[in-house]
This record gives structure tokens, sequence and C-alpha cells, in this order.
């Protein structure tokens, strides 16, 4: 084997070549990229040369690299020249190196002209060797007008392997990225599992085409597995007060017919939240309970579930963290006709009371929406103070109008109400000037009109009360009917 004159690089930054070098990583059964050795290369080589040229995987290509010799119908007559191409582009990184830089690595350009005719400058790629490149006669976007962009050899290598190190969804390539060396390889490690796997169910079962990593939609699959991932973490080190990794799926298509990108960043908050819930033993039973309940409904018995919508939901987050929090935390149903399958238009209340819980809610408060501390205890003051007011006076007027408050109003008065009367009775108000500013009508100081928000979250700590002291299912009967909330203050 000639020599590499070069070390393997440490990730980029750069998210389809990072997750490429994890493709990498994990078919040698390595931990980081710079641990790769050139038998590690020549391995992950062989196995492009002999299985990238036919199918499933030349088939399955066609959403990587359109018009490559892997995938060229003209080829289909000349196999010699897709043999050709396939040693080419996996073996540049054991050839000479040339004159120009790889601005991704920084590395010296292979000096290779990469494809069988060598007509195409010696070590610039184009659509074909790279995914959401441009054409090779398309000047747009490159200095000097000069196309494509020079890599070297491990680039191109690790490029090659990028499609084996995304699950494939719905005819597209989800390639998951973090900053987290560990987390980047989990992903890029068990969508290479399945996709090794795919090939050897197709070709047994004589089919053409790679099976789908999940029936899943992307952004289900991609927190299903960070979930997993996430479970699997040593259990040192799980809250050293740092910073939660960054994830960003990236759901793309490089066909022939049109080149597509969805981005769907997690949100940093909603990472940590995450990682929070589930290494900790008594809030990561309550959370797999939402989850359960966020699934798809089928049509019928047998039917696989496209999505989960809670999954899909956090990627709303922060910005319609009032939303999700009557949804999932409180229970109410969702308004939206569009999708019948929906399973939040079924979601109810007095039904599911079991699910609420204030510690889930609280610790989404402090992570997701980042709440101050005071304001999150007025909360659960109320919360208490009028759980206890209705269980020493069997209350249900005032139950009932908080629950069903239409308007700021009327969730005014009923406090009032039931503060007069602890007045009367001698004993302090309900609630006092400062905490009712802080639950409804500020947030961290700033004037907020979001009254719901405050009833919601005081609703949910009430009702966690209540049924826990046995009121809510001795009255069952007699409770107002969970209704679609109206999205406007």
């Amino acid at each position: 084997m000639p020599a590499i004159s070069f070390s393997p690089p440490d990730y980029t930054g750069h998210p389809l070549l990072d997750v490429g070098l994890a493709a990498l990583t994990a078919f040698a059964g390595k931990k980081y990229p710079t641990q790769l050795t050139e038998e590690d290369l020549y391995h992950a080589a062989q196995y492009i040369r002999e299985n990238y040229i036919v199918d499933p995987l030349k088939s399955f290509l066609n959403v990587a690299f359109p018009y490559s010799g892997f995938t060229n119908p003209a080829f289909e007559k000349q196999p010699e020249k897709r043999r050709k191409y396939a040693e080419i582009v996996s073996g540049a990184f054991a050839a000479p190196a040339g004159e120009e830089r790889d601005p991704l690595t920084g590395l010296p350009a292979t000096a290779l002209a990469l494809n069988p005719d060598g007509n195409i400058p010696p070590g610039r790629t184009y659509r074909q060797h790279v995914p959401l490149l441009t054409g090779v006669d398309v000047i747009n976007f490159h200095p000097y007008g000069e196309a494509g962009i020079p890599l070297s050899g491990i680039s191109l290598l690790a490029f090659q392997m990028l499609p084996m190190g995304c699950a494939k969804v719905s005819g597209k390539l989800l390639a998951v990225h973090s900053d987290d060396p560990d987390l980047l390889l989990a992903f890029a490690k068990t969508f290479l599992t399945a996709n090794l796997q795919g090939v050897t169910v197709a070709r047994a079962g004589g089919e053409k085409k790679l099976p789908d990593t999940s029936p899943h939609r992307a952004r289900t699959v991609l927190i299903e597995h960070l979930l997993e991932a996430e479970k699997k973490r040593p259990s040192q080190g799980k809250e050293n007060g740092g910073l939660p990794p960054t994830l960003t799926g990236y759901y793309f298509t490089n066909s022939g017919q049109g080149a597509e990108l969805d981005i769907y960043p997690l949100p940093l908050e909603v990472g940590g939240f995450l990682r929070a819930v589930l290494h900790n033993d008594l809030l990561k039973p309550q959370w797999e309970a939402l989850t359960a309940r966020g699934w798809q409904l089928t049509r019928k018995e047998g039917e696989a579930p496209r999505y989960n919508r809670l999954y899909e939901d956090l990627f709303t987050l922060p910005e319609r963290a009032p939303r999700f929090i009557r949804l999932y935390f409180l229970r109410k149903p969702s308004r939206q006709t569009l999708d019948k399958q929906d399973p939040t238009l079924t979601y109810d209340t007095r039904r599911e009371v079991n699910l609420i819980s204030w510690r889930l809610t609280e610790l989404f408060l402090r992570k997701v929406m980042l709440m101050e501390d005071s304001r999150v205890q007025s909360i659960r003051e109320l919360g208490d103070s009028l759980a206890q007011y209705i269980l020493d006076r069997n209350d249900r007027g005032v139950f009932n109008g908080f629950w069903m408050a239409r308007n700021y109003g009327e969730l005014r008065a009923v406090l009032l109400r039931a503060s007069a009367a602890e007045v009367r009775a001698g004993r302090k108000p309900l609630i006092t000037l400062d905490q009712f500013l802080a639950i409804f009508e500020q947030s961290e100081g700033v004037p907020n009109a979001d009254w719901r928000l405050g009833r919601d979250l005081v609703l949910i700590r009430l009702l966690e009360q209540l049924y826990q002291k046995g009121w809510l299912q001795a009255h069952a009967g007699e409770l107002p009917e969970t209704a679609p909330e109206e999205e406007t203050l």
C-alpha cells in the first residue's frame, strides 16, 4: 500500500463532511476520526468499490451522487468505466497531492482528475462527488469563475461514505450533526448499521432498492435516536453545568430532478431539557407516558404511525412554548382540523389528569423557557393555595370559574372572589399583587399580555394537587368538559 503523507483530520464543523468522517470512523470501529489508519481507509474504499457499483446501493446513490460514475445510466453498457470511477474516488486518498488546498481541512487536494475520462481539472469536485454542490459547468458562487471545490483524498472518501452514515427517510437522506463527537458518532453508527443490514436484507430478497431506515418522518427519527443515544450515555458527569450539545438535522436530496435541503436545528434549551429528563428516575417515566400518547393515530390495526406529534413540536420551541404546555402538560385538545390523525385532537384533561406533572412542567419552565425562580415559585404557591381553598370549601364554582375562564376579566374576578372570601374568614388573600403581576401580567419583569400561560401553569399545579387528594375523582361527573383552547389572548 502506498504511504499516506498526512494524518486523518479531526471533525471540521462542516456538517456533511463531519457525518462522512463519523461514518468512516464507525465503519472502522474507532472512536475519533484522528484514530483512522491507512488500513481503515483501504477497507472503506474496498467496500465502496465492491458495493456502490451494484444494487441496492447503486440505485440508492441517486439521492446523493446523481450523474456520478456510480449512477450514470450510460455506464450500464460500460461496467469497466463504473469500476474505474469507484477506484478513483475511493482511492484518491492514496494518490499524489496537487498544489491546491482542501478548504475544509487545510490538507493538500488530490492531483487526480476525478472521472474515468480524466477531462476535469485535477482535484476538483462537483455535484456528482459532493451532495448539494453545483455541476461541472456552473461557475456561480466560486472564486475567479473556477467551478468546483478542490478536496483532499480523505475528504472525498468521507463524502462518499456520507450516505451510509445517514438515515434513508422517504426517499431523502437525514444527516445529523452535533458539536459533541460522541453524539455525532452515535447517530452515524446507528444509521451505518441500519444501512449495512438493509443491504444484506435487500440482496437476500433480490430487491434492487435499499429499505428505509425508518417509516417515520425525519424530525421524529432525529428525536427517537437522540433519546436512545442519551439513554446510553454514561451516568458520570450528566449534569456538569455546561451547555448541552448542539444537534441539527440536514434532510436533503441531491437528486437530478431537483436538489432540496431542509434544516432542523434542535434548540439548545430543548436538548438540555431532554438530557435532564432522561437522567431523572422520577421524571423519565412521566415523560415517556406523554411521548407514548404523541404517536399519529392509525386508520387500521398493524399500520405504522408516520410521526410523533410531541417529537415534531419540540422543534417549535421555545417560541411556541405556551401552546406546547397547553397541549402536552395540561392535555387540552388541539383545535387544528387539517390532520384527522393528529393524536392531540383526542387529548382530554379530565380523562388524562394522571399524566399531569408539575415537576416535569417546572423543569420545562426552567430549562426551555428560562423562567425566573421567583415566578415559578409564585405559580406553584397560587396553585397550592387554590387547591387548599377548594378542598376546604368544596367550592366547585371557583374551580369551574378558573378552569373555564374565557377572558382576563373572568379569571381576575374568580381570584378576587376567592381572595375576598379568605379575607372575610380572617385569613390572608390567596394571591398578592406582586404574585398576580408576576404570574399573569409580566414575564421576567417585562409586561406580557399572555394571561392564558399563567392560568395554564397554575392549573397544572392545581389539578395535580386535587388529583392526589382525590377531589377530582370524587367530582369527575360534575366537572366541565375539556374544550379546545382559543389561541387569542
